[in-house]
């Protein structure tokens, strides 16, 4: 496992502008002090990205299944756009979720001059492309950030038993 030189280190704030909330409906932006001492799993997908459907959105879907009782557990996901900005829109984001039947916070972030152009995620997390999970403990500290992770094992990630 890679994890890009970040675990460990305090998580980067999201600069995402826009987001709707887990049913589709357009809401402020997100900020890691919205989730002061819960744990966050943020998963950064591309709608046109054939592995976010075959494997990064399913292992998410069980993931927020297996955790829906943890309120001290939260999801976010992003499409994490940095390339195909014209296949990669918020409207394919938010066919997405619904295809999904994600009830969680989805963002919609192609970043600005500050970062390129390119995903603020990918940017500030030094994530190297989609699927992409980053977790952080209850201190939002980075403690997992790479490609895929595995669903049975993303319990020692997020400390539960």
């Amino acid at each position: 496992m890679n994890n890009f030189g970040i675990v460990g280190s305090d998580a980067p704030e999201l600069n995402v502008a826009r987001w709707v909330d887990e049913n589709g409906t357009e809401r402020a932006p997100v900020h890691l002090s919205d989730y002061e001492g819960k744990k966050v799993v943020l998963y950064g997908f591309q709608s046109w990205c054939p592995g976010c459907h075959s494997r990064g959105l399913p292992t998410l879907q069980k993931l927020v299944e297996k955790y829906k009782n943890h309120d001290d557990i939260v999801f976010l996901a992003a499409q994490t756009v940095f390339e195909g900005f014209e296949s990669n829109t918020y409207e394919k984001m938010l066919e997405t979720k619904k295809q999904y039947n994600l009830h969680i916070p989805f963002g919609h972030d192609v970043g600005d001059e500050t970062t390129g152009n390119r995903s603020s995620i990918m940017y500030h997390y030094h994530s190297g492309g989609t699927p992409w999970f980053i977790i952080l403990d209850e201190k939002h500290r980075v403690v997992f950030n790479d490609f895929h992770i595995d669903a049975t094992t993303v319990n020692t990630y997020l400390g539960v038993a």
